[in-house]
């Protein structure tokens, strides 16, 4: 047999192809376009002269040849990574402190499993949440005072900082059960004219119903508050308004015919997260480890937990 052209980023294409369930979703993981991770794949298969998994299927699945590499890979790649990680601490940069900075009130439905999942992967790392909603935690980057800030925005102009993109998800009106405008296709803006818009207590800017619908629109309903998720779904059920979430944070409630959904727009409305990192400078070389890693965790967690999301 030649020389094989078997390398890592195969084994590790072929694992997020396990995770992702699919070739395009496999290539939002690898953070590659789909049609470079096609061309790898379609590389191995030509190489062996077989087919590695059926494309039709869904999710993917994979032939005997392909099982074959996966087990090679599932061996290989937690070893790799696990090598990778020890000689981080050898070289100092495995243990440390890594305080997260939130803009959103539901991050927590996801972000905690990621902390979880980092935590077994780098037991020395002490991880801890800035307390408080943050308004600006991008600011408390540069103050020393974060490490990682989570945010649906980033300023174009931001400077020093790394910006990571984690993922899109469907943000949807919360309506009471049995509400007429159910029986429309979609809301538009004019339809929350006459309801209260139900909504955290953060600035406008951070409401992507009201920066990226009602505000174009013009239209400016009368607003509730309330700090809390499930209090916010207690206030619609009982007639009280509208609201707009995400998706993933009310499937619960939907599912145990709590609250309605609704589309926001003939093509739904998407709501985005990032994750802001400071640049290394350059007299320090590369960043603690464990950061560059958390962001590979949020992306794979949130794809395993989360129903409806898309990686960016």
């Amino acid at each position: 047999m030649p020389t094989s052209i078997l390398d890592l980023r195969h084994l590790r294409t072929l694992l997020a192809l396990l995770e992702a369930g699919s070739v395009s979703r496999a290539a939002a993981l690898q953070n590659v376009t789909q049609s470079a991770l096609s061309h790898q794949l379609k590389a191995l298969e030509e190489f062996y002269g077989l087919t590695l998994f059926e494309r039709k299927s869904a999710p993917v699945s994979f032939t005997p040849a392909g099982r074959r590499l996966l087990d090679l890979a599932q061996a290989v790649i937690p070893a790799v990574e696990k090598a990778e990680r020890d000689i981080a601490r050898l070289g100092g940069h495995g243990a440390g402190k890594m305080r997260i900075a939130v803009e959103c009130h539901t991050c927590f439905d996801w972000l905690m499993p990621s902390m979880d999942a980092l935590r077994l992967r780098w037991p020395e790392v002490e991880q801890d949440i800035v307390s408080g909603f943050q308004s600006d935690p991008v600011g408390l980057l540069h103050q020393d005072r974060a490490d990682v800030a989570i945010v649906s925005e980033v300023d174009a102009d931001e400077r020093d900082v790394l910006v990571h993109p984690l993922f899109a998800f469907d943000i949807v009106a919360i309506l009471p059960l049995g509400h007429p405008l159910l029986a429309h296709d979609h809301l538009e803006a004019a339809d929350f004219a006459g309801q209260t818009l139900i909504t955290y207590p953060v600035p406008d800017e951070m409401l992507d119903l009201v920066r990226q619908v009602l505000r174009p629109a013009g239209v400016e309903p009368p607003r509730r508050t309330t700090e809390l998720t499930v209090a916010m779904l207690q206030l619609v059920a009982s007639g009280r308004g509208f609201a707009a979430l995400p998706l993933w944070a009310v499937q619960t409630y939907l599912q145990r015919g709590y609250v309605a959904q609704q589309r926001i727009g003939p093509h739904g409305l998407t709501g985005r997260l990032y994750a802001v990192t400071r640049r290394p400078a350059a007299d320090t070389g590369r960043d603690d480890a464990y950061l560059d890693d958390f962001v590979q965790v949020m992306r794979e967690t949130s794809l395993r937990t989360l129903p409806g999301i898309r990686l960016l």
